[in-house]
């Protein structure tokens, strides 16, 4: 029997590739029919796929209030890009640094009441309303804005609420009732708790196993399309090198190899000064591929390699798509200890390498142990064992935890 159809927003549907696209599109393949609204439009991609779905995908306002929420956001949005190439010296006191963040933080609340207007127009009988990847401020002000209640996921918090933002939070506190914050780690529940006490929030990864584990031919065909012969090793390393990404650590163990190793890189943005400093590493051969890159392509990237690389700085706790996407993909790993839950549950499991953060010598280890003998690849039950559900299972939850939130509004 065919579910009823979910409200799915994703202002980072225009990204090609990656996390949040991914879960967009399982969810929406789960729920045949489901409304997609994407206020800065779909990577081509994802369009593709959405539609194969059934599903309705809206890119614009459809009623005046909205359209005047979102033409606030966007106007928030320069002036907050503006402030930031103003303020970026450190020659400026860190209230002045900040403020253009703050500012970002009121137009992504605009944008979100703008697309909440929407679904509330188009689907007022939804079964959920899910914002995908919802801002880490403001979480009361977005609902009244939008005047729909939803679940948010939030996935991590980049900046947090000054006074001014912090003044206008308190104002629409009320509006924390007609949500649910739904996080995607413990980690990073106990983070916003302390925040937000009043912000009801469950845990529950964002990740959803689509079933589509590599096959044989993508191995082969990955190794063929990089020219790499079967019985050399391989790791991959990617995505973006973010803050969060401990990218000093991995240059530092591949000056340790003493042994041949392929390294496939893919991501962006990337450190191109780096890069080439790797090329003249002698037992390294680095082959990149230029990001961002359709799934296909990255498929073939994971399917190249014996293990995926994951190194972040001790204490990031927001959910991996990379670890993530290794364990529904059957890649084995080689993930630094940065998470002490995360690390707790790939504990023991001999697909799974794991060195203390910010050590090069202990991820040098790791590398040459990959390079001797091969992890084993993760089983299907490796999914399950990180938190992750079917889409199917995570649209069940989303429904009913959204009925339970309007159970909990008709009765206030």
């Amino acid at each position: 029997m065919i579910g009823s159809p979910l409200v799915l927003i994703e202002p980072y549907a225009d990204r090609l590739g990656g996390h949040h696209q991914r879960t967009l599109v399982a969810l929406a393949q789960a729920r045949p029919g489901s409304l997609v609204i994407a206020p800065n439009g779909i990577a081509r991609d994802a369009v593709t796929a959405l539609r194969e779905a059934g599903a309705r995908l809206v890119t614009a306002p459809t009623t005046h209030l909205a359209t005047v929420l979102l033409a606030a956001s966007r106007l928030a949005a320069g002036l907050a890009a503006i402030g930031q190439r103003v303020f970026c010296s450190r020659r400026w006191p860190r209230c002045l640094r900040r403020l253009p963040h703050q500012v970002t933080l009121v137009a992504r609340c605009l944008t979100e009441a703008s697309v909440l207007r929407t679904a509330r127009h188009l689907e007022p009988g939804a079964e959920a309303v899910v914002i995908l990847t919802a801002s880490e401020a403001l979480h009361g002000a977005a609902a009244l804005l939008g005047g729909q209640p939803h679940l948010r996921f939030v996935h991590e918090q980049v900046t947090t609420e000054d006074a001014a933002v912090r003044l206008l939070g308190g104002l629409t506190r009320r509006g924390e009732e007609r949500t649910v914050a739904v996080y995607p780690t413990q980690a990073v529940a106990d983070q916003f708790a302390a925040a937000f006490p009043e912000l009801p929030g469950v845990v529950r990864a964002f990740a959803v196993d689509d079933g589509r584990r590599l096959t044989a031919a993508e191995r082969e065909g990955g190794r063929a399309a990089f020219d790499i012969p079967a019985a050399e090793a391989v790791v991959c390393l990617i995505g973006g090198w973010w803050p969060y990404k401990d990218i000093a650590t991995v240059g530092a163990a591949l000056t340790r190899l003493t042994e041949p190793l392929h390294l496939v890189v893919t991501g962006q943005p990337l450190d191109t000064a780096v890069l080439e400093r790797w090329r003249d590493l002698p037992n390294l051969h680095l082959h990149l591929v230029v990001g961002p890159v359709a799934e296909s392509v990255l498929r073939l990237v994971y399917g190249t390699a014996d293990a995926a690389l994951v190194a972040r700085r001790l204490g990031v706790g927001k959910e991996s798509g990379l670890v993530m996407d290794a364990a529904r993909l059957g890649v084995p790993l080689i993930v630094s200890d940065h998470d002490p839950h995360l690390t707790a549950r790939l504990r023991s499991q001999p697909w799974a390498l794991t060195f203390p953060a910010g050590n090069p010598d202990g991820l040098a280890g790791a590398l040459h142990a990959v390079i001797r003998q091969p992890p084993e690849r993760p089983g299907p039950e490796a999914p399950g064992l990180l938190g992750m559900w079917t889409a199917a299972e995570q649209a069940d939850f989303l429904t009913r935890t959204f009925a339970s939130l309007r159970t909990k509004e008709s009765r206030c």
